[in-house]
């Protein structure tokens, strides 16, 4: 069950958050960010260990059964990217389409 769905940029701090219901959405902001937490450790962990550093694998990091979930966000923020009047770095707010989907996915799976 999805409740919240966050965007983050490569700097750690969110390009988009959105999170149900609204009311604990300061909550959900600190759970993205120590879960950046718990990424940064396996980064870490995994380069002291690495000699190949182009070997990025984190290990499984949400349900396999989820996985239709991740690709249709995945390429709704592809689809941001790619459009010329967005800079990057900058938060995710003028794409209706991106927030619209996101609305979509989280009634689908609450």
């Amino acid at each position: 069950m999805a409740v919240c769905i966050a965007v983050i940029a490569k700097e750690n701090y969110p390009l988009y958050i959105r999170s149900t219901p609204m009311e604990n959405e300061l909550k959900f902001h600190y759970m993205v960010h120590t879960s950046l937490d718990v990424v940064d450790e396996k980064i870490s962990a995994m380069g002291k260990a690495l000699v190949d550093q182009r070997e990025l694998y984190l290990g499984l990091l949400y349900p396999t059964e989820d996985y239709k979930m991740f690709r249709k966000l995945h390429n709704s923020y592809t689809d941001v990217m790619c459009n010329p009047f967005y800079n990057p770095g900058d938060r995710i707010q003028s794409s209706r389409a991106f927030d619209n989907m996101v609305t979509s996915m989280m009634i689908q799976v609450c």
